[in-house]
Order: C-alpha cells, then sequence, then structure tokens
C-alpha cells in the first residue's frame, strides 16, 4: 500500500557544504551547513544553529556557484547543537540533479 509522504518531488541524499545567510537579520548572520537531502524545491541541511520557521535565507552552494533564496520550513532538534533545517527552495534548479 502507497502512502504518501506529501512531497511531490523525489528527493536526492547529496552532502555538501553550503551556508545559510539569514537576511532578514542585522548584520547579516551567516551559519555554515552540510546538506542531507535536495530538489529542485528544497533541500535539508544539517546545522548547529537553530532556524525558526518562516525564516528567510539564502542557500548559498559555493561547489554549486549557486545563491538561492529559501524559506525554512521546519526546524528540528537532532541532538545537543545539531539541527535539520528543511528549506524550501524558491527557484527551481536542475544543477541539484544527480548526473544521468
Amino acid at each position: 500500500m502507497f502512502l504518501p509522504t506529501g512531497r511531490v518531488e523525489q528527493r536526492i541524499a547529496k552532502t555538501e557544504v553550503v551556508e545559510l545567510l539569514h537576511v532578514d537579520e542585522s548584520p547579516i548572520a551567516k551559519v555554515e551547513a552540510i546538506t542531507e537531502n535536495v530538489s529542485p524545491q528544497g533541500a535539508r541541511v544539517i546545522t548547529d544553529s537553530i532556524c525558526a520557521r518562516g525564516t528567510l535565507v539564502r542557500l548559498d552552494a559555493p561547489a554549486e556557484h549557486l545563491q538561492l533564496p529559501a524559506r525554512v520550513v521546519y526546524c528540528q532538534r537532532l541532538e545537543e547543537r545539531k539541527f535539520a533545517v528543511g528549506l524550501q527552495l524558491d527557484v527551481r534548479v536542475e544543477r541539484w540533479k544527480e548526473p544521468a
């Protein structure tokens, strides 16, 4: 029996160092994170910093030469000082797909 997960697109496991820039804070806060999985519509990243739901951030992926606006969908505590952050990307990016 198929149970829907709420996701329309399949996510790809991908580990890459990225940065989250909290654009609504002054001065702009920059937090290092590591991607866990990605899709053209979203990403799950692991970070040492808590992020409030609804926060607007910019996801910078230097290795991919990407700077993407995103919104925090959830922030889940994993262990002491580690958080999983779900991001909804505001743009479609085909580069995140694995090569065929």
